[in-house]
Parts: structure tokens; C-alpha cells; sequence
């Protein structure tokens, strides 16, 4: 593709990560794709209604078009056309959108007691029962650091990561610095710390015995394709059975460009969930975003606006073992989602200042070295050089893999559980005591305090509560797809649709009925928060940003969170 011609463009900000975004592409009209001229190639993603087959791919290569890859799970297909063969897809009724190849990034201890694991934790030691042992997790990401420890088995040298493949290229290490620190958090062993004898942090993740699958989709820079995520989402499938995949993490995003029903990369996190995986997603890092009047609001990255899976928010747990002052982020991304408007987040979790893993040597380790800690900070023995095996980063992305890791202790719990009733066990249990508004003081970008409301499109049902959703008796049935929601004008309430026979997991003559799942404030199908206190300003509802069937974030830079967030966080 001729790079003199701007069809895609920089923005930034989904996780802290400067990522890239494109235009929006709606249906399969081309809208927002500049038509290559003769002579040139434009990367693109066609989804079908059906699964291509050989005589769409000859269509393709006879008008010298390429393929550059097929996905046996999904209805897509990666191409490189020419015009001719562009105009030939646009033709074609079995074509449901053609999208460009959007690129996308990347967005311990005391976080535990946050998402109120100690219990479980105790009850597996007592009686020595293995955390999520065979059962794997799949850490889309840029990459794994296979040489830390902490992902082998406790006490022992023998990694327990059990595949690992590159979807952007050279090998499956982290160069980035990300994924090591995600996977880590969702499934990484205190080998490092254990043996110190006073230590003052343990740094353990939740599904310490679970098995690792290690797909490549971020490169060195944290950025990768909407191909190249889709592509791991695919591998993934296909090992579902090998390694017993049962959840993926997806601690990265983009903008949304268009409805969740045509977007190729939701509509491969659906063909996982329909799979029997649970895919966890984090909601996005632009919650400070005012660019557009909405105090945050709209501003869920895809595929996080995807109704199926389970979308992540961040909390700051203010680093002590008390989650009754836990607020969240100012960063967090809130619902509801643009184009579609599906409530989310749907949880939220500790993302805030978070110690896991790092990769040494990786892109953000040497460029903020200040984010490591130093050995005395856990050793009492210790140094105050900088360890070369903890780093501190915050975002959603962070959030994600706790709750990754709180669907893999319930699958180990029950085999047969499925992702729509992990997600709606989650969601029932989680803690919700958030004050109505909760102000937050910062010292980055500015001094200026932050309001953050507690409602529906900021925490979603709540803050994760691990141990109340392993001991939940009750069995979900149906679907638990987030509903839409739309706003009345007259009368300042939010409506919930989608809630009925559709979707009796939030139905209301279940034990998951709304007024269960999201707390007192929701009255039937109606959510009548209505006042300031809860919406904050007017202005926010007073135009059709929000409400609207566009996304004016795909268009434009939102918020500029470059790397800030991922390093500092809110402090």
C-alpha cells in the first residue's frame, strides 16, 4: 500500500500505550477507506456471512489481489486488494463489512485483598488443592519473558508455559515490557521472594498452577493489527482442546469504529466465547477524556464494546489492605459503548500502581527504570538498587487478568461451568459499597482533583469479589450478553434493553435480575440515577455524543494518555 496516501492516521491512548487507530468503516460501502489507485493495495479484513470459500479467494488472487490469511474459526478473511478486486468484494452479497487492519497496543499484593482472594486462597492451601492446575489460560499480549521464574512451577525450574507462538513476527519473548507483567498477575508463582526471610511483599498471582499459552499479538513498540490479535484469537480456538484453553486476556484495544455486529476483531472474541472460552477484555484508558463534553463517558475501547465478553475497569486500591477507601481510577474507560450503546464495564479491579513481573530489558523497563522497585522494598536485607524482577504499571490492562484469574478458579471449581455463567456469577457477587462520588486527587497531568461518579457505566456491577463468586450456589441459565441502554431525554433515566426472554441471566424473574446484578440504584428496567450527583454535569447528556450512532473517538486523538498512565498512574 502506497504510504502517500493517509487512510490510516496516529491517535492515541486505549491502556497508557500510544497506540495507532483508523477510520471508521460502516457495512461493507467502504466508507472511510480511501480506494487504492491503480496500481496500489490496500490492507483490509472481509468479513463474510458465510465461510469464504475457495472460489471467494480465487476472486480475490484473479484480480491480483493477496491473501494474507484465512481464520478456519471466523467468517473473515485478510486481504490485500487492488481496486479491481475491492470492487469485486464491495459487489459481493455475501460480504457483510470490509474494515482496514486496524492497528491497536497494549493498554500485586495488595490488590488481592482488593478482589477479596485471601479466603479462597486459604481454603486451596488447607487443603492442598492446586490453583486452576491443567486448565489454561491464553495471554494475548506482546509476549511472555519464558525465562522469569515466576512462571514456572512453585519451587521447581519446570515452566508452566506450555505453547507459545508469534503473530507479529521475530520470537515470543516480551520486548515490550506488557505481557510478562500481565501474565504474571493472572497466573505467575512467588518463586523470587519465597525464599527471603522476613520479606515484607509476596508477589504471587491468582491461578498459580494454571498452564500459560503464550500468543504474540504487540510488538516491541506495544502495537500490533486487529489481524494480528484476530489471528491469535483463532490459535487459540484451535488449541482450545490441547491445552484445555478456557479463558483468554485481552489487555489492549482500540477506538470503536463501528457496530460490535460487524467489527472483525468483536466478532472473533465472540467466535472464542461461543467456543466455550471466556474472554476477558479491558474497558480502555480514557476516562479523563473531555474532548467531546462527555466527562469520560463513551470512551470503551473495542473489543471491549463487544456485549459477550466480560469488559474490565480499573480501581485504585490506594495501596493497603482495605478495599472500603478503594475509588476508581480517573483513567477508567466508561460505557456505554459509542455506535451500539451496550452497558459497560461490566467489573471493575485493582489497576492502579500495580507490582507484577517484569521483562528485563524490555521497551518500558528501559525507558522508565524508575518503575522497578528496588530490592529493600521487599527485602529487608536488601538493597536500594533496582531489582531486576518487579515493575509497576497501571491501566486496565492491568484489571484484566485478576478477573482472568477469578473465571479460572470457578472453571476449576466446576469443569462444566460456561462463559456466560462465569460472567454472570462475576457479576452477581461483586462488591459495590463505592461512595455515589468519589474525588480524586492526582499529581499527574495536572494537580486538579478528578469527580468520578459510582454508576453504571463506571463500575459496572462493582469491584471483583473473588471469593463471594467461588461460593455463589446459584446456577445462571441463558444468555449473559450485556444489554443496551438508551437515554430519555424527558425524564433523565436510563433505560436497560435487551433484558427480557432474550437474556433471562438479567432477566427479571431470576436470581440475577438487574436490580441484583447492579445494585439498589435500578428500578426494574429503569436506571433512575436522573440527578446530578450521579451523571455530574448536564452537559454531558445535553448533546447526542454520547447517544449518537457515530464515534466521534475514531476520528479524533482522545485525551492524549500516551505512556503517562501505564507509568504513573493515579497517585
Amino acid at each position: 500500500m502506497s504510504r502517500n496516501h493517509n487512510w490510516l492516521y496516529w491517535t492515541t491512548a486505549v491502556f497508557g500505550i500510544v497506540l495507532l487507530a483508523g477510520l471508521p468503516v460502516l457495512g461493507a460501502t467502504l466508507s472511510g477507506i480511501k480506494r487504492p489507485y491503480p496500481g496500489e493495495t490496500v490492507e483490509v479484513l472481509v468479513q463474510y456471512a458465510t465461510r469464504p470459500t475457495a472460489e471467494h479467494q480465487r476472486r480475490v488472487t484473479d484480480r491480483n489481489g493477496r491473501i494474507r490469511a484465512t481464520f478456519q474459526h471466523v467468517s473473515l478473511a485478510h486481504y490485500e486488494l487492488t481496486p479491481e478486486a475491492l470492487a469485486d468484494l464491495e459487489a459481493d452479497p455475501n460480504v457483510v463489512s470490509i474494515s482496514p487492519n486496524l492497528p491497536l497496543g497494549a493498554t500485586l499484593d495488595h490488590a488481592r485483598i482488593s478482589v477479596n482472594f485471601s479466603p479462597l486462597q486459604a481454603i486451596y492451601n488447607t487443603s492442598g488443592r492446586s490453583k486452576a492446575a491443567n486448565i489454561g489460560v491464553a495471554v494475548l499480549d506482546s509476549g511472555v519473558n519464558a525465562a522469569m521464574s515466576t512462571f514456572n512451577r512453585y519451587g521447581s525450574t519446570r515452566s508452566r508455559i506450555v505453547y507459545s507462538q508469534s503473530f507479529v513476527g521475530g520470537d515470543t519473548n516480551d520486548g515490550f515490557g506488557h505481557g510478562t507483567h500481565v501474565a504474571s498477575i493472572v497466573a505467575g508463582v512467588d518463586n523470587i521472594t519465597s525464599g527471603i526471610t522476613g520479606r515484607t511483599r509476596w508477589f504471587s498471582g491468582l491461578a498459580q498452577d494454571a498452564n500459560i499459552i503464550n500468543l504474540k499479538v504487540l510488538d516491541a513498540n506495544g502495537v500490533g493489527t486487529d489481524a494480528s490479535v484476530i489471528a491469535g484469537i483463532n490459535r487459540a480456538i484451535q488449541l482450545k482442546n490441547t491445552y484445555n484453553i478456557r479463558v483468554i486476556n485481552l489487555s489492549l484495544g482500540r477506538p470503536v469504529t463501528q457496530s460490535y455486529k460487524t467489527d472483525p476483531l468483536c466478532q472473533a472474541v465472540e467466535a472464542a466465547w461461543k467456543a466455550g472460552i471466556v474472554v476477558v477484555v479491558a474497558a480502555g484508558n480514557n476516562g479523563r477524556d473531555n474532548s467531546q463534553g462527555t466527562e469520560g463517558y463513551g470512551t470503551i475501547t473495542a473489543p471491549g464494546n463487544d456485549p459477550y465478553v466480560i469488559t474490565v475497569g480499573a480501581i485504585n486500591d490506594n495501596g493497603d489492605f482495605d478495599r472500603t477507601n478503594d475509588k476508581l481510577t480517573t483513567y477508567s474507560s466508561k460505557g456505554p459503548t459509542t455506535i451500539d450503546h451496550i452497558v459497560k464495564p461490566d467489573l471493575v479491579a485493582p489497576g492502579n500502581l500495580v507490582a507484577s513481573a517484569q521483562s528485563p530489558g524490555s521497551t518500558l523497563v528501559t525507558h522508565y527504570p524508575a518503575n522497578q522497585l528496588t530490592f529493600n522494598s521487599y527485602d529487608p536485607n536488601g538493597s536500594s538498587t533496582y531489582s531486576p524482577y518487579f515493575f509497576v504499571l497501571s491501566g486496565t490492562s492491568m484489571a484484566t487478568p485478576f478477573v482472568s484469574g477469578a473465571a479460572m478458579f470457578l472453571i476449576d471449581k466446576d469443569s462444566s461451568i460456561t462463559p456466560d455463567q462465569v460472567k454472570a456469577k462475576l457479576m452477581r457477587t461483586a462488591w459495590r459499597d463505592f461512595p455515589a462520588t468519589m474525588t480524586i486527587p492526582v499529581s499527574t497531568p495536572s494537580a486538579a482533583a478528578y469527580s468520578v461518579n459510582a454508576d453504571i457505566f463506571t463500575i459496572g456491577a462493582g469491584m471483583l469479589d473473588m471469593s463471594a463468586a467461588y461460593n455463589d450456589t446459584t446456577t445462571p441459565s441463558g444468555s449473559a450478553a450485556s444489554p443496551s441502554a438508551s437515554f430519555n431525554t424527558s425524564t433523565g433515566t436510563v433505560q436497560l434493553n435487551g433484558i427480557g426472554a432474550k437474556n433471562v441471566v438479567w432477566g427479571s424473574g431470576s436470581p440475577f435480575a438487574t436490580n441484583v446484578v447492579w445494585g439498589s440504584n435500578v428500578s426494574g428496567t429503569n436506571v433512575v440515577w436522573g440527578s446530578n450527583v450521579v451523571w455530574g454535569s448536564n452537559v454531558v447528556w445535553g448533546s447526542n455524543v454520547v447517544w449518537g450512532s457515530t464515534s466521534p473517538w475514531a476520528q479524533s486523538t482522545p485525551g492524549a494518555e500516551l505512556v503517562s498512565i501505564a507509568i504513573n498512574g493515579d497517585k
